[in-house]
């Protein structure tokens, strides 16, 4: 796990209020000065416009649907003052955040978050088998492409901020893969009949499904690793076949979602293999 890749995580998990230099090196083990030099011979691109760039474009997506007060969206932007965030909204797009709010993100150049192109790794990873019976979940959804999966990160913050409410087990949903590398991620909690979530969650029901289920102990940030070592080495030379249903990442209370640490469960389903006949 490189310490560009656990800055990126960071920076999605904490969109959120201010953050500075010193909190993200603290965050990764590194000097605020280390720091910068590694982001930026790893990205090209300087931490802190990053940052900036990334935060800002959240905020223009916000803007862009048309229901944000712009003084709390500033805030929540990390920026004390309104003024603050109109300097800095306006240097970063040549448009004001009114502007945006009135005619959307046509003109404006976002600075999508950066993915880093992990190599497969199955170093010490424990597999083993499970059967679970039918269950329901619900959350925040998106479609993403190879390139986007960055953001994903974004989604678990929206959801801690639609639902407060602590879950003992929270699901990373992962269905509808096309051959180019597109997928639906859903950021869910288990799904409460006496509770029910914001009408615009998707629900996904997954069926009774035996599955083969990896351990990733790493820093989640690097857990497309494992993904990729699953799909790319272990399952063609296993010769596993999967399910065409949902597959899903399992976070338990041994995951910190603060630090990113405490592992997570990669859970795969497992195709039945037809009866030979006699």
């Amino acid at each position: 796990m490189s310490a560009t890749a656990k800055v990126l995580w960071h920076i999605e998990c904490h969109d959120d209020g201010a953050l500075a230099l010193a909190d993200i090196a603290a965050a990764v083990g590194l000097s605020p000065f280390h720091l910068s030099r590694v982001f930026h011979g790893r990205t090209g691109t300087p931490l802190m416009r990053y940052l900036r760039g990334r935060r800002l474009t959240l905020a223009a997506r916000r803007l862009a649907q048309g229901g944000d007060d712009i003084l709390q969206l500033a805030l929540d932007s990390g920026y004390s003052t309104h003024a603050a965030f109109t300097r800095a909204f306006c240097g970063q797009f040549g448009s004001t955040p009114v502007q945006v709010r009135d005619h959307g993100l046509a003109s404006l150049a976002l600075v999508d978050a950066l993915k880093l192109d992990e190599a497969a790794a199955g170093n010490g990873i424990a597999l083993w088998r499970a059967t679970l019976p039918a269950f329901s979940v619900a959350g925040i959804g998106r479609r993403h492409t190879c390139f986007s999966n960055g953001e994903i990160p974004g989604q678990w913050q929206q959801l801690d901020r639609q639902w407060p409410r602590p879950a003992p087990v929270s699901y990373g949903v992962c269905m509808n893969r096309d051959d180019d590398g597109g997928f639906d991620y859903i950021a869910a909690v288990p799904l409460d009949p006496a509770q029910p979530p914001p009408r615009h969650w998707q629900r996904v029901d997954l069926p009774a499904m035996r599955y083969l289920v990896a351990w990733h102990a790493g820093h989640v940030s690097s857990i497309r690793s494992t993904w990729r070592w699953l799909r790319e080495h272990y399952l063609p030379t296993a010769r596993i076949a999967l399910a065409d249903t949902p597959a899903f990442e399992r976070y338990d209370p041994r995951f910190d979602d603060r630090s990113g640490n405490g592992g997570v469960e990669i859970w795969l389903p497992l195709a039945e293999i037809p009866q030979r006949p006699e």
